[in-house]
């Protein structure tokens, strides 16, 4: 395929893939279900960091999360006091546990409280260069307070070799156009050009394929050439390609 001949063949299946019907099968259906910009971008939050695994029980466990908090994630974080957090007992999602969730909680209580939110957060450090080092110092805000050391391994670092695939699919959801009814355009102090790809064993594979990337392992230098090779057939909006290359690994088996 020529370059012009990928780009067509991959906005095609952007179409095709970026659509609301697909939600049914997709995480990003929990944050849908509120309307509340904070609710939206908490439960997002909380449900890309367990979005490892067997999708079903990814989405499963989100709503589990979610029902704890009283379906009002924004309400929970500001005002849960320590005897709350006892409604999160027993609950894991495979190495992600109580105590990690928990933590979450009050490290989001401290953003909200403390540093205007989420989205203030990871705005301050974004550059025209991408999201890497606003992801990296959104780390250190993250554990600023009291944490277990165990949890840490839950929020992934770019500048320290990780592709950092969930957040960067939660980057997705928040900033990219609401236009098609998947993802929500809540944070317009970030542009969609500076997002990176979710790269995962499904997207990683299909680009593979298609020449987009070649280095072998799914880590921070393999995305840095992905975005490369995204941003040159849209530099405008690069991440609409994570539609086309997961939907041509999991639906389509590519």
């Amino acid at each position: 395929m020529t370059k012009a001949e990928l780009k067509d063949f991959l906005d095609a299946k952007v179409l095709q893939y970026n659509l609301p019907k697909f939600l049914e099968t997709d995480p990003i259906q929990i944050p849908h279900e509120f309307s509340k910009k904070e609710d939206i971008e908490i439960s997002a939050f909380l449900t890309s960091t367990i979005a490892w695994g067997n999708r079903k029980s990814i989405i499963t466990n989100a709503k589990k999360m979610m029902e704890r908090m009283d379906n009002a994630p924004h309400e929970f974080v500001l005002n849960h006091n320590p005897e709350d957090l006892a409604n999160f007992e027993g609950f894991v999602h495979r190495t992600f546990n109580s105590q990690d969730l928990s933590f979450f909680v009050q490290s989001l209580k401290n953003i909200y409280t403390n540093h205007k939110g989420l989205e203030s957060v990871f705005a301050k450090n974004a550059c025209n260069t991408g999201m890497h080092k606003s992801i990296s110092e959104f780390k250190k805000v993250f554990f600023e307070i009291p944490h277990p050391q165990r949890t840490t391994k839950h929020v992934s670092d770019p500048l320290k070799g990780s592709a950092a695939k969930r957040i960067n699919m939660y980057l997705r959801w928040m900033v990219r156009s609401n236009a098609t009814g998947v993802d929500f355009g809540l944070w317009k102090s970030i542009s969609p050009a500076t997002l990176s790809c979710p790269l995962d064993v499904h997207s990683g594979n299909v680009a593979r394929k298609l020449g987009l990337l070649h280095r072998k392992q799914n880590d921070a230098k393999a995305l840095a050439e992905l975005d490369k090779n995204l941003r040159k057939l849209d530099p405008n909006d690069p991440v609409k390609y994570d539609f086309a290359l997961f939907g041509l690994g999991v639906f389509e088996k590519f």
